[in-house]
């Protein structure tokens, strides 16, 4: 009975330990946004995968990425089309998609591929060149009146395709019922208000929360974690 118990120890150890550093092999190719932008500077044909959905990708994308990732029928076809002895840079939504899309690409013996840290809501967030197929429904002009005009404001920034966005919408629901007239939100969706988001050059992952009081930035959390009491903290002090 021992030694069957120590076996199973034995395997689950081994077992954790494997995922363990699975996870630390995908996570070691992700890279920062300026990484990730220098090095694919320095590339005369950058190799730039976008490794979302199709219909995230003709929404918008990095300027000269193509679309694909590990479901695509035609992943094979898409590979073979790639070199392998320069660098690829992938990105999703966020970090998830793009890393499994990177660590496929090194076992498959490329020379170099790496993930971007925080996705397409860094590269937008930041500035960084884009396209997308629509204008923004809000302007920054429009942002700065809203903020201007109301003394307090929660301001809510993701993608309708973000898992961890979604889960923020019965949150701040709650959040709404609470405050009534004394707390104006905004919720502002990539898809609708590319431009924006760029414009504000702050967002760095999806989803982000800013909260502002008489113009002043009184809270900026990124994530859903905790997000109705660190609100009622930050309006509470002030």
């Amino acid at each position: 009975m021992k030694n069957k118990i120590f076996r199973n120890s034995i395997s689950t150890f081994i077992l954790l330990f494997t995922i363990i550093g699975f996870s630390q092999t995908k996570s070691s190719n992700t890279v920062s946004l300026d990484v990730f932008y220098n090095k694919i500077q320095a590339e005369k044909n950058p190799q730039i995968i976008d490794a979302r959905g199709a219909e995230e990708f003709a929404l918008n994308h990095i300027l000269g990425a193509v679309n694909f990732n590990l479901e695509s029928k035609d992943y094979a076809e898409k590979i073979a089309k790639l070199d392998k002895s320069k660098p690829v840079f992938t990105y999703s939504i966020g970090a998830g998609r793009s890393v499994w899309l990177a660590d496929d690409l090194l076992k498959k013996g490329f020379k170099e591929a790496y993930s971007l840290e925080g996705g397409i809501a860094n590269w937008i967030g930041s500035g960084k060149p884009f396209f997308a197929n629509s204008k923004s429904k809000l302007t920054l002009t429009e942002y700065n009146k809203i903020i201007a005009d109301n003394k307090t404001v929660l301001v809510d920034i993701g993608s309708v395709y973000c898992g961890a966005c979604k889960k923020v919408k019965p949150v701040l629901e709650t959040i709404k019922a609470q405050y009534g007239t004394k707390l104006k939100v905004v919720e502002i969706d990539l898809e609708d208000n590319t431009q924006v988001i760029a414009d504000l050059k702050t967002i760095k992952v999806f989803p982000t929360l800013i909260v502002y009081q008489n113009g002043k930035i009184i809270l900026k959390k990124e994530g859903f974690e905790n997000l109705k009491n660190d609100v009622d903290v930050a309006l509470a002090s002030k």
